[in-house]
């Protein structure tokens, strides 16, 4: 069994989501378990730099994690040939730009979404990694959530019969910043700094819908700014520039009809902070972030609607657990193995520019929607 090293440049992994699931979920966590293994037997151990404006932070968070190299300089990082990889988090505003600047340095691609803030933005990264010849990957993760992926085990055993129609409800409430501290960036609710739940989480919802239930054909989609004024992290009142909520029902391939509200603006009743509720003509299944629930045709209940009887049938008691019978994996960890063995052995890795172009193409025909107020038809994007 031999080893190999594959150096990554790791932008923008100061930020929550860079740091958390990407460094020490995965990259950090991969390099603990002695690199992944290849199909055969063979190990790739990760080698990052990490890569920050401010060096004392950076500096720290590499000590922390027994990192040895970190830089300031993102120039000189993409001139070093023996870092192949360029990993970006960092703000959507600025990634386009970044991505060019390591493709033109030969470097692969992995990055964060949504991949650009413009589907044209998006569709020029696409070309210029094509042209390039360069190995490139999107950041996916929702797709390898345990509860997900017990829905699609589910629909890949015939379990739904045919499906008919999606409901996911996502978010919970955000403080405002004066009664209690915020928990989000106070930048996501400003629309200058890319901010806005559409921009956010439609990008998600597009790779979700697309591969496990449907490709998406038409959309109509309704934001909403519910709260006006926010308070940000040095207890300053601002004004709120972007949507807060999004109320979207989405037409799939094969006629389901998925609807998604996404709101920071909720107070959850419901068994996780997202949920899909799957209806199909063999039976239903409403998961969460790694719990799953059935229901099939012939346990499903029979109520009688009577507005003067309390309800007698306890509708939660009808549904039976999909057991456990793996070991979930971090989902982010589990994308970045499936992308280094791309990058080293040619494994299958659908997951690229293109698809996460998709992703900015829903935000942007959710947006026409919204202010034009009407349903807008999905165009394919051609590979």
């Amino acid at each position: 069994m031999a080893q190999q090293r594959i150096g990554i440049i790791m932008n923008g992994i100061t930020g929550r989501m860079g740091m958390n699931q990407h460094l020490i979920r995965s990259i950090v966590a991969i390099r603990e378990q002695g690199g992944v293994t290849l199909s055969n037997g063979d190990r790739v151990l990760p080698d990052p730099i990490l890569i920050g404006r401010n060096a004392e932070k950076i500096a720290a968070l590499a000590a922390r994690y027994g990192i040895s190299r970190w830089s300031t300089d993102l120039d000189a990082a993409l001139k070093n040939k023996d870092d192949t990889v360029f990993f970006d988090a960092a703000t959507t505003q600025m990634r386009p730009g970044m991505l060019a600047r390591a493709i033109a340095a030969g470097k692969h691609i992995y990055c964060e979404k949504p991949v650009a803030t413009n589907l044209k933005e998006a569709l020029e990264i696409y070309e210029l990694a094509k042209k390039a010849g360069i190995k490139h990957g999107v950041v996916q993760d929702k797709l390898f959530l345990p509860g997900l992926r017990k829905l699609k085990l589910l629909n890949d055993a015939g379990f739904f019969g045919r499906i008919l129609s999606v409901r996911g409800e996502f978010g919970y409430w955000v403080f405002e910043g004066d009664l209690q501290p915020i928990q989000r960036p106070s930048w996501n609710y400003r629309a200058e700094d890319g901010g806005g739940m559409i921009l956010d989480m439609l990008c998600h919802w597009r790779y979700v819908l697309d591969n496990l239930f449907g490709e998406v054909k038409s959309l109509s989609c309704l934001g909403a700014t519910h709260i006006p004024e926010r308070f940000d992290e040095q207890g300053n009142k601002y004004r709120v520039t972007a949507d807060d909520a999004a109320y979207a029902t989405f037409e799939l391939e094969g006629g389901i009809i998925a609807q998604i509200n996404s709101s920071w603006t909720t107070r959850v009743r419901r068994d996780d902070l997202v949920t899909f509720h799957v209806d199909g003509t063999h039976g239903s299944a409403v998961a969460g972030l790694t719990d799953c629930v059935t229901q099939a045709r012939v346990n499903t209940p029979k109520p009688v609607w009577s507005p003067d009887t309390k309800q007698p049938i306890n509708f939660f008691d009808g549904w039976t657990p999909v057991p456990d019978t793996q070991v979930y994996d971090n989902g982010f960890k589990l994308q970045w193995e499936m992308y280094i063995r791309h990058l080293v052995e040619d494994a299958p890795f659908k997951w690229n520019l293109l698809e996460g172009a998709k992703g900015v193409q829903l935000v942007e025909c959710a947006l026409e929607s919204w202010k034009e107020r009407r349903w807008i038809d999905v165009p394919a994007l051609k590979a």
